[in-house]
């Protein structure tokens, strides 16, 4: 497929709010590898501001505890939290000369294997909802041509976000939606852990496992992580997927 017809298809699948099966927590996984397929990042993350101004994980590219740890440590500090305060774009081209802002980060980010970050604001009406952060392996600043096409894939999805309801967008609603998708993600997490345990296997298993379920079954993966918590939903049959040939 070539790029421009990717971009195209991307940008279709991030404003299709009209899907059965749309659920905002799947919208950021659309964002996420989505960016690591367009442009110059190894990895990539969503991170949405709850209601005291903390940044909460929604969606990565990795699931590893390292990575996740990553994220973790910029919820009150570090260019990720700067790029949601300022609604600006940060730009950190070599991490390791950052250490006396952000020692910890810096220590975890060398340790996962990345030299540089660029974090993206993503906001609506000029009211901060979010960052897209991507991550590289290598040091230098992301080219500008994608640091423009990561900014116009976080409106996009952004916009999709507070649209996915045929009612207008209020002012309220932003905050509304915006903490009903924490809330979902945070259930996503304790299913992700409760099939871990279940399953026997790691919580990045467990996530694709669930990814691979709501995939062959047209569910909402919001939906189906409320089921597991709830125990509507056998967890049993969702983890049949690693034994079932040629499960993705």
């Amino acid at each position: 497929m070539n790029r421009e017809r990717q971009l195209a298809q991307t940008f279709v699948a991030l404003s299709d709010t009209y899907a059965a099966e749309f659920d905002p927590l799947r919208l950021f996984l659309r964002l996420v590898h989505a960016c690591t397929d367009l442009l110059d990042a190894d990895a990539a993350a969503v991170m949405i501001g709850d209601a005291r101004g903390s940044l909460k994980t929604m969606a990565t590219t990795d699931e590893e505890a390292a990575f996740i740890e990553l994220l973790q440590v910029q919820t009150g500090q570090g260019p990720c939290m700067e790029c949601y305060r300022t609604a600006r774009p940060v730009a950190v081209a070599d991490i390791a000369t950052e250490y006396a802002r952000w020692p910890k980060l810096v220590g975890v980010m060398l340790e996962s294997g990345y030299g540089s970050l660029q974090a993206i604001p993503m906001q609506l009406h000029d009211r901060p909802i979010g960052v897209l952060t991507l991550l590289r392996g290598n040091t230098g600043r992301l080219p500008d041509s994608d640091v423009h096409l990561a900014q116009a894939l976080a409106d996009s999805a952004t916009l999709g976000l507070m649209h996915w309801s045929t009612e207008p967008t209020r002012g309220d609603d932003v905050i509304t939606r915006v903490q009903s998708v924490i809330a979902a993600k945070a259930t996503l997490d304790i299913a992700k852990g409760m099939l871990a345990q279940h399953a026997d296997v790691s919580v990045a298993e467990a996530a694709r496992l669930l990814h691979a379920y709501v995939s062959r079954r047209r569910l909402r993966l919001a939906d189906t992580a409320h089921a597991l918590v709830a125990r509507e939903l056998d967890l049993s049959e969702v983890a049949e997927g690693q034994r079932l040939p040629g499960a993705p």
